[in-house]
Formats: C-alpha cells, structure tokens, sequence
C-alpha cells in the first residue's frame, strides 16, 4: 500500500502548528508557541548546584526556576574524550566502548563549579530540564561532536558503497578531535554541499566555544533551531510527497532553508491560496479536537480511553458497540488486535511519554495474548521515540515506556481547570452546599457577626430554592444566624462567596476549609 504523506504548515497569530498526515489521517503534530520555546539541543553554561552520589546524579542551574537533572550517566567529561571508536567493517559498523579506569564522578564535580550542558529533554510539570555533556551541533545533513574521534554513517544508508563514499568524504573534512555522524539525507548528496554542511556546523561550535569562555553561567550559549526547523531538518525527507504552507512569509522561509539544506525536495514546497482555512480544507481540524478527547473510537465500534495521571498514562480498551459473532475469546483477540494500532498511533500523535499501562480485553489463551504483544511491539518501532516494551503481567496488563522529549499534546494544547484543578471533574451540589455548612460551622467559632449573605451560582440557587426550600431557614436557626441566599451568575458552578453585612466586607477567606 502506497502511502501519501504531506506536511502542512498553519501561521496562526499566536502559534504555528504543523501536521503531519499520512493518506489524510493526522500521525504527528506540533505546535510552536511564542511564550514556550524549544529547549532540546540548547546548549547553556550552567552552575552546580548539588552533587547527589545517592542519585547518581547532579542538578544544575541553567538559568531556570527549577535546576536542570543532569545525570551521572549522561557525564561525558574530557577523561571520556576517546571513549568511543568504530571497526573497520562497514557493513558491522558500531561505536564500541573503550575500557577505561572506574572513575568517582561525584569526586569529580563541587557545587558551584561551572559546567557546559544540552538540553536532551524539555521540562516536565515540576521537573526541570534533562541535560548531558555530551554536546552535539546538529546540522542539515551532519551532527558534529565535539572532543569525539569517529565517523558514523546513519544505518538507514544501505548501500555499502555510499557509506564508503560518504565516510571518506567526512575524514577528509573534518578536524581532529571531532566526531561527525552523518544524516540519512546525506545520501547521494554532492560532496560540496556536505562540505558546506560540515564547515557551518564547526563555525557554529567556533562560535559558541569562545561565547562560552566569556559567558558568566548561568548563560545561554547556543540555541538549537526551533520547532519548524526541526520538521524541515529531521521529517521533511524524500518519503514526503508534498509540503504546504499558509503563509507567505513563512513559504519564503522554508523556502530558503530548503534550498541551502536539501535543494531536491523544493519543487514539492506549496503556498496555499484557498479560501478555507488550511486545516480545516485538508479536515486536519476535528483530528485535532480529537486528539484532544480522552475517548477513541474505532471502525468496529469499540473504543479505548486515555487517562494522563500524575505518574502514568492508564489506556483501557472498552468493546462498546462492537457486535462479535464469534467466541469471547476470538472476539476479545479481534478488539485487541485493532486498539494496538490505534494505541500506538496515539502515543505518537499525542506525544505521550513515560509510563504507559495499558489494559486489554481479558483473554485467557497465552498465544493470543502473543499476537497482541507482537502486534504492538512491530506497530512501535515505526515510532521515532524510543520505546520499551514488557510482557502481559499475571493481571492481564501490558507496561511499556515511551521516550518522554517534549510536552505532550495535552499540555500543550490546554490549561489545567481553574473549576476541577485538573481532575477534569467538579464537586457536585450537594458537596458544594455540605462545604457552605462546614463554613458557617467554622465562622459561628471564629466572631459574633450573625448577618451574612451567601453568593452562589445562578444554578445552585435555583437547586436550593426547588429541591431544598428549608434548608437556608435550617441554617439560620441551627447557627442563629440571619442568612440571604443570593445569585451571581458570574460565580462558577461549584464556588460561594460570603459577606458580612455588618462589616460590608468579605469574609469568605476568614474560613480555611481545604
């Protein structure tokens, strides 16, 4: 099956998006905002701030509010500067590690000491920053590394005699004491363009290296292209059939950048002139807004749903409206078999990373939960992210971990509920009114003022009065009190507010009941 796959390019006034389809069906999507800026590849002069043997690991300043999570294993340090060589064989080639002495890395550093690190992994809720010493520069069809010594040649170049060609092109280029890895879209390129590739790479590490010897840390030293440079670098290659774009000012700067970068894929570069909005023309839009909902539905009828929890994503896989006229058993396989596609599409669409726990349709026959584990782990590896992925447990559920880069799509797309704080839920009327009371508990405790009104939403009031006609009246005798109860429609549905007629004032902060 030929698959057609298109990028587009949406300039919004206060975003840029960009979607990814294959044969019009959304598979990736990303959305530049001016107020969150792509941190991965940044390179900042930092400072140590705690050294944390127990951890294996050191924080670092970098500028933040929250240090950045550097640890000991991402440690790349000039006694590691030869620690990586490659065979000869081209068709075996691998970095293999040199042997070198154990060395203490927490001996090593002391808090305040001044440090060079990458960003690898965006800030996540309250953690900060990923970092390594290992820096890379990467650039349209290389990724220089510095204080490295080898020549790598991506393993999608089949072709023997191109890495050969490529690898030679590369050691007679580039410097001593850099590493040079040289991108899939290198292959067949002209040996002046990769030159040129290679000699703005090393300006740009030049640059940086002497901007970071005059920086006082915590600095930024060297930022990394954004997102749109990112699509065009690593996802707009030779598989894509057609890129479009919405924006005039934004075509001439693709334009530009592709032409300097990868020149053959420019004839497949469109400005849109359509009078439908883009997304909306290509009905990129509802996949969006889908992606968005916590519900999948699939072409059988069943569904599955996706959870986010402060420490994992739960999927369960529900059979809904699907009508089976085989056994449960079958059945149950025959669901299972069409969420692992549609689970695997999520995870990338929505960018969902760390712990994932996913909970399939019971099925009590070993080698159909087989097919279902193989079946998600060969739809997996078509995924950029790297994915780990454990047997059935004895429950019945299936653990995996997905590379967590970036902000998912949830989080970058919504605001936690100001109403729910989150939960997606909201407290019912009756805990509303049971708070109300716990309030009037604790007031009564506090002074002698007895003259209040109660605030509520224009819903709530409309309850109380209906449904609850005595119960103001029960408060007022219970707490001897005179009680006004009172709409304001502005007020959310589970919120209240409470004045002191007395004092003309607000009293509803002067009762703490969370």
């Amino acid at each position: 099956m030929n698959i057609e796959k298109e990028i587009f390019f949406n300039a919004a006034s206060l975003c840029n998006r960009i979607a990814i389809t294959e044969n019009g069906n959304l598979v990736d999507f990303f959305v530049e905002l001016p107020d969150h800026q792509r941190l991965i590849g940044n390179i900042y002069k930092g400072k140590i701030q705690n050294v944390i043997p127990g951890m294996q690991a050191a924080f670092v300043d970098i500028g933040f509010e929250t240090n950045a999570f550097l640890p000991f294993s991402e440690i790349h340090d000039s006694f590691h500067s030869d620690s990586f060589s490659f065979d000869d064989d081209d068709d075996k080639k691998k970095i293999k590690p040199i042997k070198k002495k154990n060395i203490d890395i927490s001996k090593q550093f002391k808090t305040n000491d001044e440090i060079l690190v990458q960003v690898i992994k965006e800030p996540f809720g309250k953690k900060g920053a990923r970092v390594t010493t290992d820096i890379s520069i990467p650039g349209a069809l290389v990724v220089l590394v510095p204080n490295k010594n080898y020549t790598g040649i991506s393993k999608k170049i089949n072709d023997k005699y191109e890495k050969r060609r490529l690898r030679r092109i590369v050691n007679d280029l580039k410097p001593k004491d850099f590493g040079v890895i040289v991108r899939t879209v290198s292959g067949g390129k002209d040996q002046k363009i990769i030159e040129n590739d290679i000699s703005k790479v090393l300006s740009q590490w030049d640059s940086l290296d002497q901007k970071s010897k005059k920086l006082q840390a915590p600095s930024l030293v060297y930022k990394d292209s954004g997102t749109l440079e990112h699509v065009l670098r690593d996802i707009f290659k030779s598989d894509v059939n057609k890129l479009v774009v919405d924006s005039k000012i934004l075509y001439k700067k693709i334009h530009h950048f592709i032409k300097e970068t990868n020149p053959d894929q420019i004839d497949k570069i469109n400005l849109y002139k359509g009078k439908n909005p883009l997304f909306d023309q290509h009905k990129i839009e509802d996949q969006i807004s889908s992606a968005l909902k916590s519900k999948v539905w699939m072409k059988s009828g069943a569904y599955i749903i996706i959870d986010h929890t402060e420490a994992m994503v739960v999927i369960d896989i529900n059979s809904g409206r699907f009508i089976g006229k085989d056994s449960h058993e079958n059945n149950s396989l025959k669901i299972n078999l069409e969420s692992v596609k549609e689970i695997a599409k999520q995870l990338k669409l929505r960018d969902i990373g760390g712990l994932v726990v996913i909970d399939f349709i019971d099925m009590v026959q070993e080698k159909n939960r087989k097919k279902v584990f193989n079946e998600l782990k060969k739809e997996l590896r078509k995924d950029r992210a790297t994915v780990s992925l454990a047997e059935f447990s004895d429950f019945g559920l299936l653990e995996m971990t997905r590379e967590r880069i970036r902000l998912n799509l949830l989080d970058t797309m919504t605001d936690e509920c100001n109403y729910c704080n989150g939960s997606g839920r909201i407290s019912s009327k009756n805990t509303t009114i049971t708070r109300v009371e716990n309030w009037l508990k604790k007031f009564k405790l506090k002074t002698q003022d007895r003259r209040i009104t109660i605030f509520m939403n224009s819903e709530l009031v409309d309850f109380i009065n209906t449904t609850k006609s005595k119960l103001i009246r029960g408060y007022m005798w219970k707490h001897l009190m005179l009680i006004d109860l009172k709409k304001d429609p502005n007020m959310k549905v589970n919120g209240f507010r409470i004045y002191s007629k007395s004092r003309k004032i607000d009293v509803t902060d002067e009762v703490y009941l969370d």
